[in-house]
């Protein structure tokens, strides 16, 4: 991806954020088809930021020991904070916009982003879920800790025996010249199946949730009391 194409992602996601906040401070509680107009825009805005944080490679980081394939990046904090301030349909919606924006310019041909959304979704709508029944800290971190527990469990099993093989397949490479790109990162793998699910998979996706839930954690009321009060200030 050239510079020009990073700033044009840049342009275009800050006049995305532009446009959904002032939608969001012109906008009125009237419901279109039954769901609130500004619910949709502070979803916006928080789907926006999770475009930027998922696309610029700037964000994204590589961790030793792991494959260059994976990468370390925080597009899940807005999710999470748009499902606890909203619901866990804002949650999804910030996730699925993230990767409809992502797709055009995948390097994968769509596997990297199949992947992605299904661990996505599975962390942020059991955390969204278990918050909305009960408003608290405690309830925030029991429903961070769900959702820690459900994306680890999807994430790895379906990196593992369903991503490889169907990232093999489109890419047409080999299963040895697969692993022989893992193997450059960590030796201990010796295949593609449970080597890979121990030494990998589980020990990756621990370390970024981890990541996510404290960011989470200490972003999650200063953000999405900002977007309310901004929501709030033409009354």
């Amino acid at each position: 991806m050239s510079d020009w194409e990073l700033w044009r992602i840049v342009i275009a996601s800050a006049g995305l954020i532009g446009i959904l906040s002032y939608s969001l401070i012109r906008g009125s509680d009237s419901q279109f088809k039954g769901i609130n107009t500004k619910i949709l825009a502070r979803s916006g805005v928080f789907a926006a930021i999770s475009i930027i944080l998922y696309i610029i490679p700037f964000f994204n980081v590589n961790l030793p020991g792991f494959p260059s394939f994976l990468n370390l990046h925080f597009d899940e904090v807005p999710a999470l904070i748009s499902g606890f301030a909203y619901g866990p349909l804002s949650a999804t919606l910030v996730v699925i916009a993230k990767t409809i924006v992502k797709l055009p310019m995948t390097s994968t041909l769509g596997v990297g982003e199949l992947f992605d959304l299904v661990a996505s979704l599975a962390f942020v709508i059991p955390a969204a879920l278990f918050y909305r029944r009960k408003r608290k800290v405690s309830s925030a971190l029991i429903g961070l800790s769900i959702g820690t527990l459900c994306q680890l469990v999807v994430a790895a099993f379906f990196s593992t025996f369903v991503i490889l093989d169907f990232y093999i397949f489109v890419m047409g490479m080999s299963e040895q010249m697969l692993l022989g790109i893992i193997q450059l990162a960590n030796p201990s793998v010796t295949s593609l199946k449970w080597p890979y699910f121990w030494y990998v998979a589980v020990p990756f996706n621990l370390i970024k949730d981890v990541a996510v839930v404290f960011l989470t954690f200490v972003l999650y009321k200063r953000t999405h009391l900002l977007i309310d009060r901004i929501g709030t200030q033409k009354n």
